[in-house]
């Protein structure tokens, strides 16, 4: 496996379009994805004491918390005015090595924060709403 970078790990969010053009969200210092699932266990007598799960079962999820400077890009507007309108726009996941995960996500946390003489910052967090597909 190759390391790579952080900074190579871009969050995108889409134009509205039926097939979005998506444009990298600026100012993001740092970027966290989690995949969850839950398990549906199987287990019966008949286990030999171990549990059982049944693959392909259950609910799946992604979230996506980020965090940094806040730069006024299109892209930063388009998420503000998603999380006040509570919709769910097309957000793309881009890594270094040439691969991605999109998918639909609602905005369920975004937040400001400032400091007199400083940047102003946020932070961000999405859910995914249905599939989020790699490529």
């Amino acid at each position: 496996m190759v390391v790579e970078r952080g900074s190579a790990f871009l969050l995108k969010v889409g134009d509205g379009a039926a097939t979005p053009a998506f444009a990298t969200v600026a100012g993001l210092r740092t970027t966290q994805l989690s995949v969850n699932g839950e398990a549906v266990v199987v287990t019966t007598k008949d286990s030999g004491g171990w549990r059982q799960l049944l693959s392909g079962a259950g609910v799946r999820s992604v979230s996506v918390s980020g965090a940094g400077v806040f730069t006024g890009s299109a892209a930063e507007t388009r998420i503000k005015a998603s999380a006040l309108g509570g919709t769910i726009d097309d957000y793309r996941l881009s890594f270094e090595s040439g691969e991605s995960m999109t998918g639909r996500f609602l905005v369920t946390r975004l937040d400001y924060a400032g400091d007199f003489n400083g940047e102003r910052s946020y932070t961000i967090a999405l859910e995914s709403s249905g599939p989020v597909v790699a490529a």
